[in-house]
């Protein structure tokens, strides 16, 4: 199985990228945040999850290790596959994504297609205990729920998820109030 790939991107798709090694080129999937920061010719390093089927190998890529290992975690709930755990890391920063699991708020899950309220349930009961450490933290508390609310103005302005959740990658890690953040992603989007 491979854990870990280094070498350089030859081609950027949407939701996946292909990396050269002197001879090979792997395909890897990756979230959309990823293959928008990327360019060709750049050297990459990935922590990999190997998926294996009857019929197919698939390689999914992680920045850090943790994203690998929480990628991980959401395969082991009934009913979510690599492609959904894929969609659910796709939807903010990791830190986000267990803070609002901590927080049990199921509503920033069921934004994603496919999922519903059962299985975003499902979701927040099997790992809340998993990720512990952030339960105790008032840092992350309501940090989700903003990040879902400025999605969702974006998207009822007209623009995509993926231009949405572009625009708040870039944002400075310190702003916390979310008019400040939809306006600086406006004016960030109005440049493209």
């Amino acid at each position: 199985m491979l854990g870990y790939i280094s070498g350089t991107i030859k081609a950027i798709r949407k939701n996946y990228i292909i990396v050269a090694t002197d001879y090979l080129g792997y395909k890897i999937f990756v979230i959309p945040q990823v293959s928008l920061s990327l360019e060709p010719a750049q050297k990459v390093s990935f922590y990999i999850y190997t998926h294996v089927r009857e019929d197919q190998l698939s390689l999914y890529g992680f920045s850090t290790l943790p994203e690998q290992e929480f990628f991980e975690l959401l395969l082991g709930i009934s009913g979510i596959g690599p492609k959904m755990a894929l969609s659910i890391m796709s939807i903010a920063n990791l830190e986000m994504i267990k803070s609002a699991i901590a927080n049990q708020d199921a509503g920033v899950f069921t934004k994603i297609s496919g999922i519903g309220l059962k299985t975003a349930e499902r979701l927040i009961l099997e790992l809340k205990d998993k990720i512990g450490e952030y339960a105790d933290k008032d840092d992350f508390k309501d940090v989700s729920q903003m990040h879902a609310d400025v999605i969702d103005v974006l998207l009822a302005l007209g623009y995509s998820r993926s231009e949405a959740r572009k625009a708040l990658a870039e944002l400075p890690k310190d702003l916390t109030n979310a008019d400040d953040k939809i306006r600086i992603a406006l004016r960030s989007l109005a440049k493209q």
